[in-house]
């Protein structure tokens, strides 16, 4: 593990030719509904989601057409969260994950998903799911 606290197989190490990167959400907070009990499935509330995609091969440079595009990733998650109430923050976070690894380009994702409302005393709860694509599989299918 380097300074920064990448293994040198995620970047930590930017002279090795295969050193890959990690585009990186943080803190997209959305309304959502979500949550198993009756408030919280009639009442929308805010929860931040917060995304790590590791790289399938090398960073390409300054070559966009290579690159993860976040921008995409941000309106799948937008999308999901507006898709219909998920009872469970590992159910988002799963339908994130699963989103990301349509991209070719990932080659795996870790995703934080919290409620931010619901103890005064908490920044929020949640929970974080990582998930890998398989050696050789192709993109998956969103749930």
């Amino acid at each position: 593990m380097t300074k920064s606290g990448l293994f040198e197989s995620e970047g930590g190490n930017p002279s090795h030719p295969h050193a890959g990167y990690t585009v990186t959400i943080r803190g997209l907070v959305l309304m959502c509904s979500i949550g198993i009990r009756r408030r919280e499935r009639e009442q929308k509330q805010r929860v931040r989601i917060s995304v790590d995609l590791v790289a399938a091969s090398a960073f390409p440079g300054e070559d966009r057409r290579r690159v993860i595009n976040y921008e995409g990733i941000v309106r799948k998650i937008r999308d999901i969260a507006q898709s219909g109430h998920i009872d469970l923050c590992e159910g988002l976070a799963e339908r994130v994950c699963a989103a990301c690894l349509l991209d070719p380009k990932v080659e795996r994702v870790r995703v934080w998903v919290e409620k931010l409302d619901v103890f005064a005393d908490a920044d929020g709860v949640g929970a974080v799911l990582e998930r890998a694509r398989p050696p050789g599989s192709s993109p998956r299918q969103v749930p």
